[in-house]
């Protein structure tokens, strides 16, 4: 069976804050239809899992318009054009939770959502997280940094205390692919 859908037509929807939208219109593989499809193209995600040396890992609790509600989340956003995911990576965690580390090991990246974005979201861990200064906020930004052991990671998931998807993943990454023990 044929998997690709050739494109006709791509038209701009527009230019928003952190994704551009397009209407693409393709023709079905095997039936010859039109169908449109709309996408949303944006730079690549990053997040961060910031370790501290007593294996605590560096939260954050924000609101999220999507929701409504607030989340716990680890560190993460957008990857500015021409930055490296490593080098803004770094600079979430400076930017959201005022810790540093030197470095940052990359654990992998997954389609967001490939159903609608055409983007990758890396995850890294940042082992030996320190507070080194204040938080740098965005002006839509308001962020509680919590603190919470690496060993209770799963169960703040099982319990539905961590629920944002690409968060999940990135823990599964660090325990399961990694073999970090907990």
């Amino acid at each position: 069976m044929r998997h690709d859908w050739p494109l006709i037509e791509r038209e701009d929807i527009g230019h928003f804050k952190v994704f551009h939208m397009v209407k693409d219109t393709r023709r079905h593989p095997t039936k010859g239809s039109l169908h449109h499809f709309y996408q949303l193209q944006s730079q690549d995600w990053v997040n961060v899992i910031p370790l501290t040396h007593d294996d605590e890992v560096v939260l954050v609790r924000q609101f999220r318009a999507g929701l409504s509600e607030t989340t716990v989340e680890i560190p993460g956003g957008l990857v500015d054009p021409g930055e490296s995911p490593v080098t803004a990576a770094l600079r979430e965690l400076r930017e959201e939770t005022g810790y540093e580390a030197e470095q940052a090991e990359e654990l992998g990246w997954v389609h967001p959502n490939p159903a609608l974005f055409d983007n990758r979201t890396y995850t890294y861990l940042a082992r030996g997280a320190r507070k080194a200064g204040e938080q740098k906020l965005d002006s839509g930004e308001a962020i509680e940094i919590l603190t919470v052991p690496l060993a209770e990671i799963p169960a703040w998931i099982k319990e539905g205390k961590i629920t944002h998807s690409l968060v999940i993943s990135g823990f599964y990454r660090l325990f399961m692919e990694r073999h970090v023990q907990v």
